[in-house]
């Protein structure tokens, strides 16, 4: 498969399922739009999935992992073992992904894409390794292309085995020291705003730390020249795996018909490629949460994406994601378990 075909494979919202979503909410014992964004849910998780009264009660958050050649420039407080020590925390259950995900029922799945660590194991770990980390990408290209199409397609195969196996409500998660440096350096590709309103602390970087970010981006931006019209020519020369991974997730579920949560800054990166490269993609998006990283509205913003929480977060992992899995399952609760005007006997005239 290639990206066309990925692309084509993406369809339409179907109208006729959200008209009759929304005739039913405009039914229920409330004022018209009283329940504000879960209506907004409900109306459009029917036109993904073509039900008018959806279910997501098989939930899931994919964490993407993968490491950056570009720590090398200072970029990151903390050092890249971190990396697959968090990964093992990961699939041990000790981390706040997982703590959020059982708070909302839901399974977390990792998959190492990149991670550099070539000793990783672990009997729940999806190894799709593509390269052992992405170069450093102010010397030049963080990946070849075929490496960044190959990071997609593992993330589109994922969601298509997933939901498959019945998961109809995804998550984008992700862990990679530095990988705050490369989702920075895609939305400095994308926009015009200066480098010093969009790069945040990441995992709390102090004010060296953070001229060596803006540094860095700039000169990765110089000496790889990102074509703003091509995206995989952008997530190849200054992204990630992770990013290209959860990019290919985002894509598959809208394959698939499903919803894709999107995270925090990170994720946002990856929603701005899949955006880029499918347009369409956007309608099978839901934005979880605003980071505290200050780039991350000017993502969502590029996307026409509205966030349902500001929470003051910026872990990434999913946990954003995570929390907003509660907020869609009462969505579709209150389309199928409230009363309708004339079932309550409630007549308003």
């Amino acid at each position: 498969m290639n990206i066309d075909n990925l692309v084509n494979k993406i369809g339409a919202l179907d109208k006729n399922a959200m008209d009759q979503a929304a005739d039913r909410l405009n039914s229920l014992t409330k004022p018209i739009g009283s329940l504000g964004v879960l209506e907004d849910l409900v109306i459009q998780l029917a036109g993904i999935t073509g039900n008018v009264m959806p279910r997501v009660a098989n939930k899931m958050v994919v964490v993407m992992a993968g490491d950056h050649g570009v720590v090398e420039e200072g970029v990151s407080a903390a050092p890249q073992s971190v990396t697959p020590q968090m990964v093992h925390n990961f699939l041990n259950g000790g981390a706040a992904i997982n703590v959020l995900a059982r708070c909302a029922g839901a399974q977390v799945k990792v998959v190492d894409v990149g991670v550099a660590d070539q000793t990783l194991r672990h009997p729940s770990l999806i190894s799709r390794k593509v390269r052992p980390g992405t170069a450093n990408m102010t010397k030049g290209p963080a990946m070849s292309r075929e490496e960044a199409w190959q990071a997609i397609k593992i993330g589109a195969d994922i969601a298509e085995s997933e939901t498959n196996q019945g998961i109809n409500l995804l998550a984008t998660g992700e862990m990679g020291i530095g990988n705050t440096t490369p989702s920075s350096a895609i939305l400095a590709a994308y926009s015009h705003t200066d480098l010093s309103r969009l790069v945040g602390p990441g995992v709390g970087l102090n004010d060296d730390g953070m001229q060596k970010k803006i540094n860095a981006i700039e000169k990765a931006l110089q000496v790889n020249q990102p074509d703003a019209n091509d995206p995989i020519d952008v997530l190849s020369k200054v992204g990630g795996l992770e990013i290209a991974a959860m990019a290919g997730l985002i894509l598959g579920s809208a394959v698939c018909r499903v919803p894709v949560v999107i995270d925090g800054f990170i994720s946002g990166a990856a929603a701005l490629i899949a955006y880029k490269i499918a347009p369409a993609a956007k309608n099978y998006m839901i934005a979880s949460h605003l980071s505290e990283e200050p780039g991350h509205k000017v993502m969502l913003d590029a996307i026409g994406l509205e966030p349902m929480l500001r929470m003051r977060m910026r872990l990434g992992e999913g946990t954003g994601a995570a929390l907003a899995f509660n907020i869609i399952e009462a969505a579709t609760r209150v389309m199928r378990e409230m009363a309708m005007f004339e079932e309550a006997g409630v007549k308003m005239k």
